[in-house]
């Protein structure tokens, strides 16, 4: 029974869980929209739901953390997000003088647009919530 319920909502967590790794990535292009070198990064987010969907064992590079003390897959290699997913150099429309690929307004479209499906996906799995807790209580 909780296998089923574990895939009854797999989907939304695993969508949340890249929503939210997305949205820090663009917190720090953002924080660092005035850092001479910086290189803008974001994810392919399609991609990576479908990788994190199909995937059924840790994919490779990802360190299994056996115990608590060990460095986590972000400090291990910055360019994967903890699940494994790669994190990508989002390719500048104008080069910048510092060497700066930040664009103020591409991060905070992409930041208010994560931001709003973020929100989505909770009131997905509120409603999923909802549905099982009315089936259980015999309600409609």
């Amino acid at each position: 029974m909780v296998g089923k319920l574990d895939d009854y909502l797999r989907f939304n967590e695993l969508a949340l869980n890249l929503r939210a790794q997305r949205q820090q990535l663009l917190a720090s292009n953002i924080a660092n929209a005035d850092t001479p070198n910086y290189k803008a990064r974001d994810i392919d987010f399609a991609n990576a739901l479908q990788g994190a969907l199909t995937r059924t064992t840790p994919p490779a590079g990802v360190l299994a953390a056996t115990d608590p003390r060990h460095i986590d897959n972000a400090q291990a290699n910055p360019d994967l997000l903890p699940d494994g997913t790669p994190v990508l150099y989002r390719q500048p429309a104008q080069a910048s003088v510092d060497g700066n690929t930040v664009d103020m307004d591409v991060e905070r479209n992409q930041f208010a647009d994560n931001a709003v499906r973020y929100e989505a996906g909770v009131t997905m799995i509120n409603m999923q919530i909802k549905g099982l807790l009315a089936a259980i209580q015999g309600g409609s």
